[in-house]
This record gives structure tokens, C-alpha cells and sequence, in this order.
């Protein structure tokens, strides 16, 4: 008994003879191009150095962008945004806490140790005071015809004895009265006073980026700390690597000595637990202890 009728057995030698039909084609007849394309030739290698020239753009446009930056004041995490490692930063921050400052690439070196080819990188970026940098024009204010300059430099260092303006408060207009600050200065001090959730030290002011010491001490004759900031504070027993991480003065490293210290202990019972961690930086606890708890 046949299971096909007439015309499914005539569909199913039809499809046989079309397999058979598209096999001998597939194996007798050329079906490559008549002309081969060069992988050498003049649009091929043009069209390749173009892609080549687009992911050089692209390359340089994610580059983190280095500005200028007074080396004295490097923190942990610029230090560790630049390159350098948690020794040689920590040798800058021993060497400043003596009351010392950086005043040459050369010293910069000395102190920090850090490697030529890392100091050639980062050292065009490098701003000194104008005190600094122009040490032979001193000479220019015992000169007849610079008596006016030096006598108007002398009235400008007078010191501010007014009432003293609250430095979590004070706006941008109120910053530039100081001599020195800028729109740009006053900028970075207003957007460091938001990633510091409000300054708690005026010594705070030495860490902001492009900041000369000079100018910070004339800030500190016409702003204090009044008020101290409300800062919302992350529990370490509970808190994300991330957070960790995104806080104030917690670099990776550090971020990472923590974690596996939680880990180590199960539950961290008091923040001072965290000064028995290795390379922990005690000098720093004071400012560190402000963004974390321990419950």
C-alpha cells in the first residue's frame, strides 16, 4: 500500500532533482569574482589609513586631559590619577608635612623618587608660585622706577581684619574680592566645597586643585568654617566597593584594604579599627572618619 499519492511522489522527485541540479552547479560552475580585489591597492590601503586616523581621534579624545597643577598639593588621588604610586605619594605628603614645598621638577624628583620617563610626562604640567619662577625680578623692587609696584604690593598684603564670612556659605562673587581668586579659582573652590559635601578644615583649601598656598592663606584671612557641613556618612559594614571608592580622600587602594579588612573581620565594630590597617593613612583619619561610620 502506497502512502504517497501521484502528485506528493512527483513533488518529492522534484525537490530530489533540484538537490541534485543545485550539487553539480555548486561543484562545476566558478562562482568567484573575475577580479580580485588587492588587499595593496591604492583605495584599499586610503581607506585603511582613514580607519587608522579615526581610532587615533578617538584614542586622544579619551585621554584624561592634564592641566596645569602646583605639585606641592598633589593628593592621594590626583597622585594616583597621575601615575604615581602610593609610595612616592606618600613621600611627597611625609616631605610637605615637614612645612616644606616643591619649588623645581628637579626637587619634585629628589622627593618623590618617581621614574624619568613619569616625571617627563607630568612635569610640563607643572605651576609654581610666580615667587618662584621669577626669583631674579626681585631685584626689580629695589629699583628707582619699580618703587610705585613695590610700595602698591606691600598695601595689596595688607591683612583682612573684618568679620570673617563663612566659607560653606560664601558665593563666588565673595571669593573674587580676595586678591588672587578668580572666576576659575572661585569655581573650583565652590566645586570642591560640593564633592567635600562642605569644607570641615579650612586647611581643606590647600587641596584644591590650582590653589597656591599663598592665595588660600588670603581666603583663610576672609573665610572660616562657622558651621560645620552636614555630610552624609556611609556605613563601612554595609556600604558597596563603589561607594567606598567615590568618597573623599578613599583612594583604590585603600578602598580595597578596607574591603578585605570587613571581610577579615566580618563586622567592623569602630571606625578606629581602620587605623590597624596596613599603609592605612593615620594623618588623614580625622577627615576620612567625616564620610564613614561603623554600625
Amino acid at each position: 500500500m502506497s502512502f504517497f499519492n501521484t502528485y506528493e511522489r512527483k513533488g518529492v522527485l522534484f525537490l530530489l532533482l533540484l538537490i541534485v541540479v543545485i550539487q553539480l552547479l555548486y561543484f562545476f560552475v566558478d562562482f568567484s569574482p573575475k577580479q580580485e580585489i588587492s588587499l595593496e591597492s591604492v583605495d584599499v590601503l586610503s581607506f585603511q589609513k582613514e580607519i587608522d586616523s579615526l581610532k587615533l581621534l578617538e584614542i586622544e579624545r579619551r585621554k584624561p586631559k592634564i592641566y596645569p597643577f602646583n605639585p606641592s598639593f598633589i593628593t592621594d588621588y590626583k597622585g594616583y590619577k597621575l601615575g604615581m604610586n602610593t609610595e612616592e605619594i606618600d613621600r611627597l605628603l611625609a616631605y610637605r608635612k615637614t612645612g616644606k614645598y616643591i619649588n623645581s621638577v628637579k626637587e619634585f624628583q629628589k622627593v618623590t623618587k618617581i621614574s624619568d620617563s613619569l616625571l617627563g610626562v607630568i612635569s610640563p604640567y607643572f605651576k609654581f608660585p610666580d615667587w618662584v619662577t621669577n626669583k631674579n625680578k626681585k631685584k626689580d623692587y629695589s629699583s628707582k622706577n619699580s618703587g610705585d609696584i613695590y610700595k602698591a604690593y606691600k598695601t595689596n598684603t595688607t591683612k583682612f581684619t573684618g568679620p570673617k564670612v563663612d566659607i560653606n556659605n560664601a558665593s563666588a562673587e565673595q571669593l573674587q574680592q580676595v586678591r588672587g581668586v578668580g572666576v576659575k579659582l572661585a569655581g573650583r573652590i565652590i566645586k570642591y566645597r560640593s564633592v567635600l559635601q562642605g569644607y570641615s578644615f579650612m586647611d581643606q583649601l590647600y587641596e584644591v586643585w590650582y590653589l597656591d598656598k599663598e592665595v588660600a592663606d588670603k581666603v583663610m584671612e576672609r573665610f572660616s568654617v562657622i558651621q560645620k557641613p552636614s555630610i552624609k556618612q556611609v556605613n563601612v559594614n554595609t556600604a558597596s566597593f563603589k561607594e567606598v571608592l567615590h568618597l573623599p580622600y578613599i583612594d583604590y587602594e585603600l578602598t580595597k584594604k578596607i574591603f578585605s579588612y570587613r571581610d577579615e573581620m566580618a563586622e567592623i565594630q569602630s571606625l578606629d579599627e581602620l587605623k590597624k590597617i596596613d599603609s592605612f593613612p593615620v594623618d588623614k583619619f580625622d577627615r576620612i572618619s567625616l564620610y564613614l561610620k561603623a554600625e
